[in-house]
């Protein structure tokens, strides 16, 4: 009998000390930056994202479909005519805003934004020259095809890539999740255009489906950056409930959905029994329960050294921003940060002056910069 309760004491210790382990593994480390925050601007209707121009002043889109100009301490704001008409409801209206790598010569923009109406809409993109207070020449390069009569799920992020091409990310519109598996559909995508709208001659699917798409099986991508050290470009994506993923994209992979996928439907009910299969990429990181993120940001500023490499995901469930701390590629520890806001977050953004930026996601919005507290 003492040598059984020996076994099940020594069982009890091994198990204890394995999620000790694990707890070490996953858990944020107790260092981090000193850090303080300044709001630079408030009563910004639902802001979605945000862009830094040369003279240190911002551009934010409003998902009610208005594009701002903000001066560089946020205390004056403009409102830029000539902008698209946009479907606002639910989930809709304008969405991501870039700049072009050669903004500095060229003044041209891009906006995502949802196109068309309640009965056939999509994920568009605008090109236009950005003026003083107005967009000139807009032009519509991108209008996802097959069009869709629900109000969510649009992704919308974009980001160039050091060729000059541009990544747009696109949701599977909640009820058409299957076409995330459809090479012919790009709903659920990452596409990949020139900057006139075409696509480029290396991309992996000319052939067989549509010659835009670049990775497929996505959910909603509401988060897109590059790792310009390493080259890497991260996204993440909301899951269903549970399940929300950072992924690492390489062109022509398929990420999964809905086939695999960490959560389950809302009412309770499986997406898929499955949860990784062979051909398709699992996530460098994953929340259960989800975290809803948005905004996602590669930090290689020296303002902040301790977090030099890393990544930080917007959270609008949490209302707070999770720093990925990754070394050697991988990411090893999660921490929690700016929850004292109480505010979610819609976008993050690592400033060209080595700062971070926060835009919260509410009627009266804020952007927020961090900047060191000494």
């Amino acid at each position: 009998m003492i040598k059984t309760q020996f076994q099940t004491l020594a069982t009890n210790v091994a198990k204890c000390l394995s999620v000790f382990t694990l707890y070490l593994v996953t858990a944020a480390p107790t260092w981090s930056a000193d850090y303080k925050l300044e709001t630079l601007a408030t009563n910004l209707q639902y802001p979605w994202s945000l862009a830094f121009l040369p003279d240190g002043k911002f551009l934010v889109s409003q998902r009610g479909g208005q594009l701002l100009k903000l001066s560089a301490d946020g205390s004056e704001r403009k409102n830029i005519a000539g902008v698209p008409d946009t479907f606002v409801k639910s989930q809709g209206g304008f969405f991501d805003i870039v700049l072009d790598p050669d903004f500095e010569s060229n003044k041209k923009v891009y906006l995502s934004y949802a196109h068309g109406g309640p009965h056939a809409n999509g994920t568009g993109v605008v090109r236009a020259t950005l003026g003083e207070d107005k967009l000139q020449n807009p032009e519509l390069i991108l209008l996802v095809e097959s069009a869709k009569d629900t109000p969510v799920h649009y992704g919308g992020r974009m980001l160039f890539l050091p060729d000059g091409t541009l990544l747009v990310t696109t949701g599977d519109g909640f009820e058409y999740r299957e076409d995330a598996q459809n090479l012919k559909s790009e709903l659920g995508k990452v596409l990949r255009i020139n900057t006139d709208g075409t696509s480029p001659p290396d991309n992996p699917y000319l052939q067989q489906g549509s010659p835009r798409v670049w990775t497929y099986g996505h959910r909603n991508p509401q988060g897109l950056t590059l790792d310009t050290d390493a080259g890497k470009v991260y996204l993440h994506e909301h899951g269903p409930r549970g399940g929300d993923e950072l992924n690492l994209l390489r062109a022509g992979n398929n990420y999964g959905w809905p086939i695999t996928t960490l959560g389950v439907n809302y009412s309770g009910a499986h997406v898929s029994p499955f949860k990784k299969l062979d051909g398709m990429e699992q996530p460098e990181w994953s929340w259960v329960p989800s975290i809803a993120p948005s905004g996602l940001a590669w930090y290689g500023g020296q303002v902040f050294p301790q977090w030099q490499g890393d990544l930080f995901v917007g959270a609008l469930v949490d209302k707070e921003v999770r720093r990925l701390d990754i070394e050697n590629g991988k990411v090893i520890a999660e921490e929690k940060l700016f929850s004292k806001l109480g505010e979610r977050i819609r976008d993050v953004r690592s400033g060209p002056d080595g700062y971070l930026y926060i835009l919260t996601d509410s009627e009266d919005g804020k952007l927020i910069r961090v900047v060191p507290k000494q």
